[in-house]
């Protein structure tokens, strides 16, 4: 049963999102903490899927955790092409990539420090 809306917290969302990756097999999972950086949102979290129907599924599945499990409806989008899924719930922002999509717009280098992004791209 969901939890009070009201209830529910970025750190709440946060860990049904990365248990939820987990559970779908997500690659190269990095959560960022925007608190205190961007208005859009506490954390980022960026993830790839094997393939287009891999990257499908993670973001069917995850959406819908969200809104069984906390009682948060996310908004998906691009989820008809599946090279790159954004999951928003307002709080926590999930992008799931295709690996080659993921590459090319390398997000992680523009949230991370220089030293994080690094590491994490590698």
């Amino acid at each position: 049963m969901a939890a009070p809306v009201n209830s529910i917290t970025s750190e709440d969302q946060l860990q049904l999102v990365l248990s939820s990756l987990s559970e779908d097999k997500a690659e190269d999972v990095v959560q960022i903490d925007l608190r205190g950086k961007s208005a859009m949102g506490d954390y980022m979290v960026i993830c790839s899927g094997r393939s287009s129907r891999q990257v499908s599924a993670i973001s069917e599945k995850l959406a819908d955790r969200l809104k069984h499990d906390l009682g948060v409806l996310a908004r998906v989008e691009g989820k008809e092409t599946a090279d790159w899924v954004l999951i928003d719930t307002g709080d926590v922002i999930v992008h799931v990539f295709r690996p080659e999509v993921r590459e090319f717009y390398q997000l992680e280098k523009m949230w991370l420090p220089t030293r994080d992004a690094a590491a994490a791209s590698t």
